[in-house]
């Protein structure tokens, strides 16, 4: 066969699955080939492996011939979560050591008088003081203690550190003690990795940022083995391409980068996701949409306006507490900014002591698995709920390259939650599925209210390999007039890599009132940060064109937090001037309004934090609206299901289509069911179905 000109594989790995897509050539001539194949958590890499030879044998395309892979993990992730990660220390400013203990002194439950706060990542033996100490202008007002430093190295060897986080106040305005002190144990420990925390994140509040820099020590042994390893077997199965990693923050980067900071990968798999839709929303020519990406473990809500995902500076790991905001560890890093709980197809599901029906966070994940695995679990999952409900073909689950069991789902939903609630498995099963839907429609409308924006206004995108399950459900109850479940919708993530552009975002806090911004300070502080970001995206982005985006963090004086607000001036055509305060305060107040509805007069405003973000222009699409394109004949069913409707619990006998037969203008009446290898659409009676001409399934809300 002739080989396209470009061939990129990419590997996403989840909670249960690692998702693989494979594509040929670019634009209208793309040929796409996914798969999946069970996540194994022993050796991740050996998953990523599994499912690349499988693409590669589908598609008929030699290792050789791939010209670029990107790859995202959840093992950063999970190493936080688990605590699995190295044998981590700190070394931070005498009389400061407890500041990650300290936390910020906020409480997610006001008044839980037992709540339950995550531990340091750094045991207190570990965190160990240095006499040091910088001011908030950067002046030096006590020495770096050189010989402290050094005799801190009997303490980590006789530990067993295999990794080292340095973080000094008041670093992130003048890093030199934490370079200094990089160096001398760099010298005396060659084998410890060593992460400051003015290059991990140079930003004010030294919780968070300790917090952030402490999380990057922790994972980084572990995630720079495991991509060693996964650089030589990708090598030894003949893939000698480029290699780039997907990033939190929705861009792509070298090897040797995602190796310096980890913690930046700790959201990649869901950032792909959220990249996916917004290519599905600029193809469609819809401005304002949430996705919804549901798989194996948990389900993730991001709102997306204009093609452009909301992103965040701030994100937590490892909540232990319902997925609750302040029950986990804050990191300061550049994110995608998306809802997650533990609403997933592995999500458990049991009666609560007050006898409700309880679904998440915990998850059977792929081992062993939901019970209708039959690989040894024995509590029902979501997924159980969904075969027992008719909406998943235990004969055809995975292209039909797994066979599941129903009688072990309706035994799990009975023993587990039937029998405490005198339901048999149908209705045990319709509870767990409301439940999961219920939480996160819920979800959702507390995360666009938090937005200032309306979700009855929005599209949902659905994809992963349970959303496309659930959706149609979700919507009804959100009030929301259209789903698109997109092509490759079970394996969505993967394919959100191939279309990220190469990208690098750069953080720096430098405080400035408009009343008297200094200009000169500023241009020279951001020409630093553009002169960094290039550094990291030159490496990738070869001769493509790249984009810049600029954002001053602002608020009012006397407030506790910023409001983002992109630089009204290009910097590279005019440099900022004296003038450019007010330009500064009617964008802030301009955008404060949009949020809050309101402004403050006669008060000054001061910049905390400035970002810069270098990329490569994203892929161009040519927008299909929604309603263009033939019209077809009815499609003619290849079978029928009985399928229980949600919103009356009654069984119907729905219709049962194979997406890859349906041709586009073709129309179809809920309820219904269109299946395809990697997940399944269910159509329920308040919504139909046309079939776009790129072929996404678009579910509008029946005019009946």
């Amino acid at each position: 066969m002739q080989i396209a000109s470009e061939i990129r594989l990419a590997v996403d790995i989840g909670g249960t699955f690692t998702d693989v897509a494979l594509e040929q050539g670019r634009g209208a001539d793309t040929v796409r080939t996914v798969t999946k194949t069970l996540t194994t958590h022993d050796a991740p890499e050996r998953g990523v492996i599994t499912g690349a030879k499988k693409v590669l044998d589908e598609a008929r395309v030699a290792a050789s011939d791939v010209t670029m892979m990107v790859y995202g993990t959840t093992l950063a992730t999970n190493l936080l979560i688990e605590r699995k990660g190295s044998p981590t220390a700190l070394l931070t400013t005498e009389g400061f050591r407890d500041s990650i203990e300290m936390r910020n002194e906020s409480r997610y439950e006001q008044y839980d008088l037992n709540i339950e706060l995550p531990e340091p990542l750094v045991a207190r033996r570990l965190r160990l003081p240095i006499p040091e100490r910088v001011n908030v202008r950067g002046e030096v007002l006590i020495p770096l203690d050189e010989q402290a430093v050094a005799d801190t190295v009997p303490t980590l060897q006789e530990a067993g550190v295999q990794s080292l986080a340095i973080g000094f106040l008041h670093s992130y305005v003048n890093p030199d003690h934490e370079q200094r002190a990089r160096d001398i144990l760099a010298g005396l420990m060659p084998d410890v990795e060593i992460s400051i925390s003015s290059e991990v994140s140079p930003e004010m509040r030294e919780y968070e940022r300790l917090s952030t820099a402490c999380a990057n020590a922790y994972v980084q042994p572990l995630i720079s083995s495991h991509l060693s390893r996964l650089e030589a077997e990708l090598q030894r199965i003949g893939i000698d391409c480029p290699l780039y990693l997907m990033l939190s923050g929705g861009g792509i980067t070298t090897l040797e980068t995602a190796r310096r900071f980890p913690v930046r990968l700790v959201e990649s798999g869901p950032a792909g996701g959220a990249i996916f839709a917004g290519h599905i929303a600029r193809s469609l020519g819809l401005d304002d949409v949430v996705s919804y990406d549901m798989g194996g473990t948990t389900a993730k809500l991001c709102l997306i306006d204009d093609g452009q995902p909301h992103t965040s500076r701030t994100f937590e790991v490892a909540r232990i507490y319902r997925f609750m905001k302040g029950s986990g560890l804050p990191l300061r890093i550049p994110v995608i900014e998306m809802v997650e709980i533990g609403a997933g197809g592995g999500s458990l599901a049991h009666v609560d002591a007050l006898g409700r029906i309880a679904v998440g966070p915990e998850s059977a994940g792929s081992e062993p698995g939901p019970a209708a695995y039959g690989l040894g679990g024995e509590k029902p999952a979501v997924t159980d709920a969904d075969v027992v409900l008719g909406r998943i073909d235990p004969d055809n689950f995975a292209g039909g390259t797994m066979q599941l069991d129903k009688p072990a789902a309706e035994a799990a939903m009975v023993n587990h939650v039937g029998e405490k609630l005198g339901l048999d498995a149908g209705n045990a099963a319709l509870g767990v599925s409301e439940m999961v839907d219920e939480n996160m429609s819920n979800a959702a409308r507390v995360h666009a209210i938090e937005s200032g924006e309306i979700i009855e206004k929005r599209t949902l995108i659905a994809f992963g390999g349970a959303a496309p399950l659930h959706a149609c459900r979700i919507a009804e109850k959100l009030n929301m007039p259209r789903v698109v479940i997109p092509p490759g919708a079970g394996v969505g993530s993967a394919i959100g890599f191939l279309r990220a552009p190469v990208a690098y975002e750069v953080t720096r806090s430098f405080h400035q009132r408009l009343s008297t911004l200094d200009a000169v300070a500023c241009n020279d502080l951001l020409e630093e940060m553009r002169t960094e970001a290039l550094g990291v995206v030159s490496a990738g982005a070869g001769d493509k064109p790249l984009t810049e985006a600029r954002y001053a963090y602002m608020r009012y004086v006397g407030q506790g937090h910023e409001v983002g607000v992109e630089i009204p001036i290009r910097i590279e055509q005019v440099k900022l001037d004296d003038e450019s305060g007010n330009s500064l305060m009617s964008a802030f107040e301009s955008e404060y309004n949009r949020l809050y509805e309101r402004s403050i007069p006669n008060l000054d405003v001061e910049i905390l934090s400035w970002v810069l973000t270098i990329g490569t222009e994203p892929d161009a699409v040519e927008a299909q609206s929604i309603n263009d394109g033939p019209d077809a004949d009815r499609p003619t069913p290849d079978g029928t299901r009985t399928m229980v409707e949600s919103a009356t619990g009654e069984s119907v006998e729905a219709p049962v289509f194979e997406r890859e037969k349906l041709a586009a203008g073709q129309r179809i009446d809920g309820p219904a069911v269109i299946v395809e290898t990697n997940t399944a659409t269910v159509v329920t009676s308040r919504y139909d179905a046309m079939i776009h001409q790129d072929g996404h399934i678009i579910l509008e809300r029946s005019a009946s």
